[in-house]
């Protein structure tokens, strides 16, 4: 897993060396859950909003083709019910989108549909309050997450974009989990952005 999000670091970085390379920035709100499980029984919590944002760049492959790497802050968690009381989980994120994106031209803009890969580092969180322990231990939440992304949105010739993603997380970021015990992150939310340089 660190291997993956160090190779993501290094594309990302290196972006600036690709010819024709285009940076932006981006942000919105997210509505996030998770879904866990405690001795088998499956349950969902209630969504909570939080803010995604950070630094995008689109790397050409070939015409209306491009790979889009990412560097965000991620905020994720849910309101669960724990023994009749609603409890509210914060989870803060470093994430870095790997997305396979196509821009057909449409009208004033182009249409963007992209798709692939998150891997993301938990920086902190919190349950009502009380800070989060991470490790792999009995008790305690993984930092690293991984999983599914899908986003679609509109960009016009002037840099200005807007869309619509969401995250699928993959990995249980339960300590000592199992399949009889678990819990995974999932979010959507609005994206709102702009391309430097425009068209």
């Amino acid at each position: 897993m660190k291997k993956l999000l160090f190779f993501a670091i290094a594309i990302l970085l290196s972006g600036a060396t690709f010819a024709q390379a285009k940076w932006g920035v981006v942000a919105g709100p997210s509505f996030s859950s998770y879904t866990m499980k405690v001795a088998g029984k499956k349950s969902t919590s209630d969504l909570i909003t939080n803010f995604r944002g950070g630094f995008t760049v689109d790397l050409p492959l070939a015409d209306e083709f491009y790979i889009q790497p990412s560097l965000l802050y991620a905020g994720k968690g849910g309101t669960g019910d724990f023994l009749g009381t609603d409890v509210k989980t914060n989870l803060n994120y470093l994430e870095l989108p790997l997305n396979f994106m196509y821009k057909p031209e449409v009208g004033n803009g182009n249409i963007y549909i992209g798709v692939g890969p998150y891997f993301a580092y938990a920086l902190g969180g919190n349950t009502d309050g009380n800070d989060i322990e991470f490790g792999n231990n009995l008790g305690e939440m993984k930092r690293f997450d991984a999983g599914g992304n899908l986003q679609f949105g509109y960009e016009l010739f002037n840099g200005l974009n807007f869309g619509l993603y969401t995250d699928l997380g993959l990995v249980n970021l339960a300590g000592e989990g199992d399949s009889d015990n678990s819990f995974r992150n999932t979010s959507f939310g609005v994206n709102i952005g702009y391309k430097f340089g425009g068209r």
